[in-house]
């Protein structure tokens, strides 16, 4: 019996264009790789990031392409001969592969997103190097002959061109209104070779952490593959057993119920620890080893809570981890770049580290994109980042021929299983937009229908998909997470606010609602809205092709205006700096700092306008905010609150501040109430400010609430009162706290519109919280240029201080030394006070420049 073996096919890969067989093969770039990579690396394209080259490399995903390599075959014996397994696995092939093994055909894929293993003990060779070559047909033609060969489906998309509903293969490829149209194909994933005489060849379990929270039920299984008689299950924390047991074999499967008392919990971050468990299992036959397999995972109990509230229609929606309530603050995940192959560990690792310090506490991996590398759920599970986990389905109406129902099918079981064991997931979510691509288009859906054969003769048969094969796959392999059909999902209703998860893009999209406004659009949890803005100067001179030369640096080049995918992008941002602030588009640095402020305040006004609804036990109205979006694929100017650089916008770090454990949140609102009913002239104008505090820690708190106000031009202090004192915020909700009319020195001289004001949380004398209202919209606000800003770095080096002598909107620190990272930015700033941020990679050479808004 000889040991599980795997040896990595990762060397000496060459490739070509299909129909050149007259050309050589030339090298790849790297191992996982694709095509693009490749084509770069041997200087046959430029890099489709740069510039407009994109544009020249649509023909790549128009011919098919061919890799190929040798590999040893391994010495056996005679005796080995006759009981080992030879398997090529293949992790992932993109798309349609045709696989030949020393001349005879071994496989033919059609999913980017299923991997496969061909036994190949009879084709390898006994001596000498084997070939394998790879034929990738492509994609894009292929979807278009399958949209022709179905004329009597009802094709449609938003973003993208029909053929990619016909294909299994990253949506987002086809192009998106944030990201650029490169068909890739290529092996962009491992190949291994596994000798064998029996295996491992799946490792899971189910979890039951008990409502006390005091014991957990482990059972822990492992399908076989071979002879192997025993298997021996540990249980190790910290590299120390916990539980062990050898049990029996039968019929391929073992499995043990283990019963853990007072376990190590696993938490999301702010909450708690992450304590990783590890299961072990191995394979015994008498007393040797013939495989060994392990994965990591957490004890947490994890539910999404639906019930009825006090004093609103509809249920509840939010997620509850070992008996806590979280109001999910987050981020959309898109795949972190075009070329997949390329993105290290390490900067999977760094993306939830973002996320991480930026207060945020769920990623939703988004529905066009792929089943994320494990890097990146490993992240997600050892930092304490929630996984809302989308289906690969995406803005479109998918066909449902038996052939591409047995691919989903395939594809939803081999994903579940690669993925079941992380603890960050928490919810798995059949489609993104697809039942709103359904309600836009009028298609066929009947809710109280209930008979799944029966849709598949509708023009909308994708719900037997989401509803039935995606549905029945959750039930049968996770048992213990909770599906939802799709994203935005209620029922009835997409767009119904008061029942499951809504996407809000009637700000940006849609009727275009002011921000300001962001209260009438609340939902019991809104998985996705967003602002775009541009990215930094750096990431904007990296894509044009003469960098800080190029006569296209200026907003509205032609250049420029193609790293931006999103249909009328140009109106979208020019209605809202228009509405909201006085700007030019020169200078460019300065127009860039405009859009991130827009951006900033944008989705600041979210998050806490509906964080506000987090109003505690019974009243979850609102159960957590998702953005559109964290990251970029590609240098662009998009709704990405970090771009494809890793370099924050400013909208990162208000989101950080208005997810902070402790915040304050104050709005001002006009209320006109005429002197009887026909007047038009005797109007009395009231303008009131509302203060309320968001307490997410566990602890309830006693505050102190203090409330300034100054004046916008001279900058002198027209009020201050400690308007609340011992004042309690209970634990992990937004609790009101008062509201007045905005408190002006001289009343009906309008003077509520050059009056900033400040309001501050403190706690046993020392201040946790601030905000700065200001009256809107800014553009009409007579905003001074500061005669003494002060941002000077301390004598560590550690900190920056800032003040000035009148009211500021959004200091913007900048430095030009890529190693210099601010812990915070964009804050507003009143006479009288010194706003200290953080600074990492400050040399005292550093130079820390300031921008404001009415700077210009």
């Amino acid at each position: 019996m000889s040991k599980h073996t795997t040896i990595p096919i990762d060397k000496r890969w060459t490739f070509r264009q299909a129909d050149k067989e007259d050309s050589k093969f030339l090298p790849v770039a790297q191992f996982p790789t694709n095509v693009h990579l490749d084509l770069i690396a041997n200087d046959i394209i430029a890099d489709p990031f740069i510039g407009k080259n994109e544009n020249d490399v649509q023909w790549i995903g128009e011919v098919d392409w061919v890799y190929q390599t040798t590999f040893p075959s391994p010495t056996l014996s005679t005796e080995q001969r006759r009981s080992t397994t030879a398997v090529l696995a293949f992790d992932g092939l993109d798309t349609f592969a045709t696989v030949v093994l020393n001349g005879k055909v071994i496989l033919k894929t059609e999913s980017m997103f299923v991997p496969e293993r061909v036994d190949v003990t009879t084709h390898l060779k006994k001596e000498g190097d084997n070939e394998l070559k790879i034929t990738f047909e492509s994609a894009y033609l292929k979807g278009c002959a399958i949209v022709e060969k179905y004329p009597d489906h009802h094709w449609g998309c938003w973003n993208g061109d029909n053929s990619r509903l016909a294909v299994r293969k990253a949506q987002y490829h086809y192009g998106w209104d944030w990201g650029p149209t490169l068909m890739t194909c290529g092996p962009w994933r491992p190949i291994n070779l596994e000798i064998f005489s029996s295996r491992i060849s799946d490792l899971y379990f189910t979890t039951n952490v008990d409502k006390s929270l005091k014991s957990a039920e482990f059972v822990a299984k492992a399908d076989i593959e071979g002879e192997g008689s025993d298997v021996k299950f540990d249980i190790l924390l910290d590299g120390e057993i916990v539980v062990s047991k050898a049990v029996k074999a039968a019929k391929g499967h073992a499995s043990h119920k283990f019963s853990i008392k007072n376990p190590e919990l696993w938490y999301p971050i702010r909450y708690g620890d992450q304590p990783l468990y590890t299961v072990k299992a191995t394979l015994l036959r008498g007393t040797s080893e013939l495989d060994t397999k392990s994965k990591k995972f957490g004890l947490r109990r994890a539910e999404l809570i639906q019930r009825p509230m006090k004093e609103q229609p509809g249920t509840t929606f939010f997620f509850q981890i070992n008996n806590i309530p979280i109001f999910c603050g987050g981020s959309d995940w898109i795949p972190a770049d075009n070329f997949i192959p390329r993105i290290t560990k390490e900067k999977y690792y760094d993306w939830v580290k973002l996320v991480a310090d930026g207060s945020q506490f769920m990623i939703r991996v988004w529905g066009g994109g792929i089943y994320e590398e494990q890097a990146f759920y490993d992240a997600c599970d050892e930092i304490g980042i929630l996984v809302w986990q989308d289906f690969m389905f995406g803005c479109g109406n998918y066909p449902a021929f038996p052939e591409f129902l047995e691919s989903v099918e395939r594809e939803a079981e081999e994903n579940v299983k690669l993925l079941r064991h992380h603890p960050s997931i928490v919810i798995w979510a059949g489609n993104n937009e697809d039942y709103q691509y359904q309600e836009g288009e009028g298609l066929t859906y009947d809710f109280e229908n209930k008979d799944a054969e029966s849709w598949l003769n509708t023009n909308f048969p994708a719900r037997y998909i989401y509803e039935k094969i995606l549905a029945d796959a959750c039930e049968d392999l996770i048992p213990d997470t909770y599906y939802h059909f799709g994203s935005p999902w209620g029922g009835k209703d997409t767009r119904d606010p008061t029942i499951g998860d809504i996407h809000q893009w009637n700000v940006w999209h849609g009727t275009q609602e002011k921000y300001q406004n962001f209260d009438k659009l609340v939902g019991r949890f809104v998985s996705e809205f967003g602002m775009e803005a541009f990215p930094n100067i750096k990431t904007i001179e990296s894509f044009l092709p003469l960098g800080k030369d190029d006569p296209d640096r200026f907003a509205q080049s032609s250049t420029v205006d193609f790293h931006n995918k999103a249909d009328g992008h140009e109106r979208r941002i020019a209605l809202y700096l228009v509405e909201n602030f006085r700007y030019a588009p020169d200078p460019f640095e300065q127009f860039i700092y405009c859009t991130q402020l827009m951006q900033a305040e944008c989705l600041a006004s979210a998050y806490r306008l509906w964080k506000r609804q987090w109003k505690g036990p019974g009243r979850e109205y609102c159960g957590g905010a998702l953005v559109w979006q964290i990251n970029d694929c590609w240098p662009v100017t998009s709704w990405a609150i970090v771009d494809f650089y890793l370099r924050p916008k400013h909208a990162y770090y208000t989101v950080k501040r208005e997810m902070a454990p402790i915040s304050l949140g104050v709005t001002r609102k006009e209320h006109v109430v005429p002197k009887d009913k026909h007047t038009r002239a005797f109007l009395t104008k009231t303008t009131k400010i509302e203060i309320w505090g968001s307490n997410l820690t566990l602890e309830d708190l006693k505050v102190d609430v203090v409330v300034k106000a100054f004046d916008v031009i001279t900058g002198v202090l027209t009020y201050s009162k400690t308007v609340k004192s011992s004042f309690l915020l209970p634990e992990n909700r937004s609790t009101e706290i008062v509201d007045f009319v905005v408190p002006v020195r001289n009343k009906d001289e309008d003077e509520e519109n050059r009056t900033v004001v400040a309001a501050y949380l403190f706690q046993d004398g020392r201040q946790i919280a601030r905000y700065i209202n200001w009256p809107e919209p800014l553009k009409y606000v007579h905003l001074q240029k500061p005669k003494r800003l002060v941002a000077e770095l301390s004598n560590s080096g550690k900190s920056v201080d800032i003040s000035a002598e009148v009211p500021i909107k959004g200091v913007a620190l900048e430095c030009a030394d890529d190693e210099v990272v601010f812990d915070d930015n964009l804050v507003d700033i009143v006479p009288g006070e010194m706003v200290t941020i953080g600074v990492k990679g400050a040399k005292k050479s550093s130079k820390i420049e300031t921008r404001y808004s009415g700077m210009v």
